[in-house]
């Protein structure tokens, strides 16, 4: 038999991410507390978004905030190569919510 370690990453109740590592578990939940502070901004911007464009605008920034911040101080392109889509991770496992896993 064996012993697995398994590092679950929870929001509001809701198991988001598990992971293998405690380092990887702690990067992701830093960055899912970007998004947050993200969309408290993001609501505030004069231009018409959903609730859902918000969300999905401020996730998506905080997986690429180093390519960001470059942008930010200056650089004509982001210093990174790649987006956090082409990352292939093996350790991750997605955890879908109970709506998902109902319809399925």
């Amino acid at each position: 038999m064996a012993v697995v370690v398994k590092y679950v990453v929870e929001r509001n109740g809701v198991e988001r991410m598990t992971f293998t590592t405690k380092k990887e578990a702690d990067a992701y939940d830093k960055m899912l507390d970007i998004a947050e502070s993200l969309e408290v901004m993001l609501e505030k911007v004069d231009v018409p978004l959903s609730e859902q464009q918000v969300e999905s605008l401020a996730l998506e920034i905080a997986k690429s905030k180093d390519d960001f911040m470059a942008v930010l101080k200056g650089a004509k392109e982001p210093t990174t190569k790649g987006t956090a889509k082409a990352k292939k991770a093996d350790n991750v496992a997605l955890i879908k919510d109970n709506d998902e896993q109902q319809a399925s």
